[in-house]
């Protein structure tokens, strides 16, 4: 048991210099125009893309405006959005001496727009300040679901065997930052560890200096959202997840058992950095430089230890166990047949 506690100098000389380099410039790129046709389909692609990301914006901008205008309330307009989702990156890494130090992507903290400080302020939310994100069905609002097949995982070892790395490594060696340097594709065929299966889930706020309409999320979260860049999510501020009395978790591989003297203390104090857990998701833990991934199997909540989908860790008395490792399962059913 542990609690968890912005002047520009201009040259006339300059001029004569500027402008024969433009000229010399516009010339190379009409030549190359002439020469390459499929350069102007690049330009119209671009447009293209530009023209469907600001329909976007504005879409989501009205449904706001019209959320903020229905409500009761300024605090309660505060409390909903529907944002474009993105993938948090190591440049939201919060300073050295911060508790999310280096942990961006093993916790559950996610960057929004400044309303949702304003919805703290006025409700006068408790902590942890929870936030529910929700994939929204229909609508063209969200593309369809990651396939699984198509994920670009690291390649395989020479010392593993074809069936472990097909499982093991599709699912737990995705790297956070989405870059697809020295890999190979390789295709997941249980069913039961397909990503991106879950409609909704909870994690906290790590800061609210996001642009208006936008949201940055760690990337397990929108891998088990099968969410996709620019798609959209409705994010909520809630206050009714329970407290959490019991985890139940599977690590994706052994490993951790044999890597860690004391895997228990480990786990309980790299829980830390998530203020809740999702039922159903796939969370990332970081230990001597190595990153190590947990099914969140089972969740229990106090002072009843009833089942649900979603409790509060941060300030709760919260007892873990491990169930066994997905390899050591798969290996197990090899040998019964």
């Amino acid at each position: 048991m542990v609690k968890l506690h912005s002047c520009f100098y201009f040259f006339f000389f300059i001029y004569p210099v500027v402008i024969s380099s433009s000229s010399a410039t516009t010339t190379t790129k009409l030549g190359s125009v002439k020469n390459n046709p499929s350069l102007l389909d690049d330009n119209n692609n671009d447009d293209e893309s530009a023209l469907e990301i600001a329909d976007l914006e504005q879409r989501v901008e009205d449904y706001n405006a019209k959320w903020i205008a229905s409500a009761p309330s300024h605090g309660k307009a505060c409390t909903h959005r529907r944002l474009i989702c993105l993938p948090l990156s190591e440049k939201f890494n919060p300073p050295m001496g911060g508790f999310s130090h280096d942990h961006v992507q093993t916790g559950d903290k996610m960057s929004l727009p400044r309303n949702y400080w304003t919805a703290i302020e006025k409700t006068k939310a408790e902590v942890p300040w929870l936030m529910k994100v929700e994939r929204i069905p229909g609508g063209g609002w969200t593309k369809k679901r990651f396939d699984p097949s198509k994920y670009l995982v690291s390649p395989k070892e020479d010392n593993e065997s074809d069936d472990d790395e097909e499982e093991e490594e599709d699912d737990d060696d995705e790297e956070e930052d989405g870059s697809n340097k020295s890999r190979t594709v390789k295709k997941i065929t249980n069913p039961l560890y397909l990503p991106g299966t879950l409609n909704a889930a909870v994690g906290s706020l790590l800061d609210c200096r996001a642009p208006s309409n936008y949201c940055f999320l760690p990337w397990w979260m929108m891998r088990g959202l099968g969410l996709h860049p620019r798609d959209v999510v409705d994010v909520t501020l809630i206050e009714d997840v329970p407290p959490g009395s019991m985890a139940r978790l599977r690590p994706h591989s052994s490993e951790f058992a044999k890597d860690i003297s004391n895997p228990q203390a480990v786990l309980e104090t790299e829980l830390k950095h998530y203020s809740s857990l999702t039922k159903g998701a796939v969370i990332a833990m970081d230990y001597n430089n190595k990153r190590y991934w947990f099914d969140i199997v089972d969740l229990r909540s106090s002072p009843h230890n009833e089942k649900c989908d979603m409790v509060k860790v941060q300030d709760c008395d919260l007892s873990t166990d491990f169930l066994p490792a997905r390899d050591t399962l798969k290996k197990k059913r090899r040998q019964d047949e």
